[in-house]
């Protein structure tokens, strides 16, 4: 195991690195590293990581969902407002609908099997986009009309509407009755995960300020009260709804407001441990990558990976109307709302574990929308944000 992590952390930073010199984004180096050591090439990540990469990853995603919650200013999401909320499932909603109508043409599969691949497809990667709209805000770029703080509250939502849909869908496809109850619990799981972290973040912030403790020590105990958060959410989301990585986000936001200084300290320290977060993040999400899956796709799945996120785009476009953004700001949110990595790596296999006929094909198509979009989205943001975003000093 452990030189298996050596691997990883070793070759995915110089891999990353290489891109960055490239002119592309270090997140492709990292997907590259997984895909060539992961179990579907040279298999040299011991299985005994692979078991548990799931789990990693989530650490991984823990980790930035704090670091943005401490940088997140609620009052600049406050002036968002309705897009803001709108994010949160309209661009998902679109894109499904988009496969629905493409899909079973396409690739002649049934409505169902492309609900159930639409579902998957449907949702942006916080993993990718949170990174990117953190330096936007720390750069001052486009943060007067609170864009990043738009992008982010939608990318940290919409991944737990687009898993609720996907249950329903592969419950339809065994044959399972759609439960009215499970879309009544999404804005339920939402709300309840928001005001448990805000809570939980409040009494943190009254705790620090009345006791001295290292920032270090602050870190860590975050991170536990993070863990236990989603393993809340793991065990008792049946009986209660609940997120718990929008609860993360929650805790993150209430130190910032009522502790700014302390918060501003501890991102800094959070955003050390995303250096090597990220690099397992997307190294175990390349290992998923199935290269035979990849490689007998064809045209197909690659045209319809780009026409489902036309329609995407056009989500995001609805979601902007009656807004004071301009075309160029727009534009800029229509490619930030590209990237997939983490969801697809996390459910792109169950209908095929499921037995489910359109398994090897959703497999396939969650793949490529990771190799196809992660590293275009990532490499998109990268060029327009100083082009089509004004700077607040500017």
């Amino acid at each position: 195991m452990l030189f298996s992590i050596a691997l990883i952390l070793v070759c995915g930073m110089f891999l990353g690195w290489i891109c960055k010199k490239l002119h592309l984004p270090s997140l492709l180096g990292m997907i590259i590293t997984g895909i060539i050591l992961g179990p579907y090439a040279l298999n040299l990540i011991d299985e005994s990581i692979i078991s548990i990469s799931s789990d990693l990853r989530r650490i991984a995603l823990i980790i930035i969902l704090m670091r943005a919650g401490l940088s997140l200013n609620i009052s600049d999401l406050k002036k968002v407002g309705r897009p803001a909320i709108l994010m949160c499932f309209v661009p998902a909603c679109f894109e499904m609908l988009g496969m629905i109508l493409i899909a079973p043409r396409l690739l002649n599969i049934s409505v169902l099997d492309a609900a159930i691949m639409g579902a998957v497809v449907a949702a942006v990667s916080p993993a990718v986009i949170v990174p990117k709209m953190l330096k936007l805000i720390e750069e001052g770029y486009g943060t007067k009309q609170s864009i990043p703080q738009l992008i982010l509250a939608g990318a940290s939502v919409d991944d737990v509407f687009v898993i609720v849909m996907f249950t329903a869908f592969t419950g339809l496809a065994q044959g399972n009755d759609v439960s009215l109850t499970g879309f009544i619990n999404i804005p339920i799981s939402i709300v309840v995960g928001l005001l448990f972290g805000l809570i939980v973040g409040y009494v943190f912030s009254v705790y620090f300020k009345k006791v001295h403790i290292r920032d270090t020590a602050k870190v860590i105990i975050l991170l536990c009260t993070a863990f236990v958060m989603v393993t809340i959410e793991d065990n008792f989301s049946n009986f209660i709804p609940f997120s718990g990585l929008i609860a993360v986000m929650g805790l993150g936001i209430a130190l910032q407001k009522k502790r700014e200084v302390v918060a501003i300290r501890l991102s800094v320290k959070f955003n050390k441990l995303w250096v090597c977060a990220e690099i397992l993040l997307f190294v175990l999400v390349g290992a998923t990558v199935n290269l035979k899956y990849a490689v007998s796709a064809g045209f197909g799945v690659i045209i319809l990976i780009f026409a489902v996120l036309c329609f995407r785009v056009i989500g995001v476009l609805f979601c902007l109307l009656k807004t004071k953004l301009n075309l160029k700001e727009r534009l800029f949110c229509m490619i930030a709302y590209m990237p997939k990595a983490t969801v697809q790596a996390a459910i792109g296999a169950i209908p095929l574990s499921m037995g489910l006929a359109c398994g090897d094909i959703v497999l396939t198509v969650a793949v490529l929308s990771i190799i196809i979009t992660a590293p275009l989205g990532a490499f998109l943001i990268d060029l327009t944000y100083k082009r089509l975003l004004n700077k607040n000093n500017e």
